[in-house]
């Protein structure tokens, strides 16, 4: 008699892999977020809207309910983090992070969704990421009824686009801006001009010194950052997949590659500081245009879990210097 089924993987409480494969996912309505309410002043309005019908996807959009006249607004796409494996548009510290991008930044912000792992293993977030920017394509190109009403409603400068993503969403930035290249030709008249990738998740097979050396956070642990690989990456690869080490064996050489400009941010308590550092610095020995800013004693999601806080307005005053240094 074969033993019973058990639980092998479990991410958070959020998600369970069980010994015959099977998964359970806890529904966004059931999780307790009660350590993250929901701070809306009423001073940006949002709606979902369906990007994807084929995979059942939806994008959050949001704008100030009030801007000056004549006054376009830039257009920011925000990818939520949580190893590829959780998280979602409609969890309050990702909410919250998009209602404070609309209303300090003034801008549209976009906040799609994507498919989660293990059901739908790399690189089917990558892939997801991209289709979200195809949407954002068909919007400006449309003269029909597909264009959204609630967007013509608004001034938008598709030529100016950002891409700020966070952990996962981070990585998901920088592979977007791999494939975009500069200027996001494929993508006119939308065209991205920066990309803003907070702690972005990679990985890879060799310890970092904060890695093997450095405290548990919070929201964070090791053991955590492993499970997300082995249920997010494809079945049988290691974190030096290109997908998780942008510097790995098998990962595109980036020397010949022509990227638009990186602000990159991270936590310095964090475990994956020594990790984005030195990819920042990799970078910018490659001459890529690349800022680096770290945030002393921050811990991984500080900006994301608590966008009203004081440093957190540290972090929007980089990112509208960032905007205003890439935006011509």
């Amino acid at each position: 008699m074969g033993s019973l089924r058990h639980v092998v993987e479990d991410c958070l409480g959020i998600l369970q892999l069980y010994s015959d494969g099977s998964i359970s996912r806890t529904s966004d309505d059931q999780i307790d977020f009660d350590n993250f309410p929901i701070k809306d002043d009423g001073s940006v309005v949002w709606k979902d809207n369906l990007y994807d019908g084929k995979e059942n996807l939806y994008l959050r959009l949001y704008k100030p309910k009030y801007c000056a006249n004549n006054y376009k607004l830039p257009i920011i796409y925000f990818f939520h983090g949580g190893g590829f494996c959780v998280g979602s548009r409609t969890w309050p510290n990702c909410h919250n992070c998009c209602l404070r991008l609309s209303s300090t930044l003034q801008a549209l912000v976009i906040a799609p969704d994507y498919r989660l792992a293990p059901e739908h293993r790399l690189p089917a977030a990558m892939n997801d990421a991209f289709e979200s920017m195809k949407w954002l394509h068909n919007q400006a190109l449309s003269k029909s009824s597909f264009h959204d009403s609630w967007m013509k409603d608004i001034s938008m400068n598709y030529d100016e686009v950002y891409v700020i993503g966070d952990s996962s969403g981070g990585n998901m930035a920088h592979h977007l801006a791999l494939r975009l290249g500069v200027g996001s030709p494929e993508l006119a008249p939308v065209r991205v001009r920066g990309y803003v990738l907070m702690a972005p998740f990679f990985g890879g097979s060799l310890r970092t010194k904060s890695e093997a050396e450095g405290p548990p956070e919070p929201f964070l642990n090791m053991q955590i950052l492993d499970r997300f690989w082995r249920l997010s990456l494809p079945i049988g690869a290691t974190e030096d997949h290109p997908l998780a080490n942008p510097f790995g064996p098998l990962s595109p050489k980036l020397e010949p590659m022509k990227l638009d400009p990186l602000l990159v941010i991270v936590g310095g308590n964090e475990l994956l500081k020594d990790r984005v550092e030195d990819y920042a610095s990799k970078l910018k020995e490659l001459n890529k245009d690349v800022d680096y800013s770290e945030f002393e004693g921050m811990h991984h999601g500080f900006f994301t879990n608590d966008p009203f806080s004081q440093v957190a307005n540290l972090v929007l005053q980089e990112i509208k210097y960032f905007m205003r240094r890439t935006s011509c």
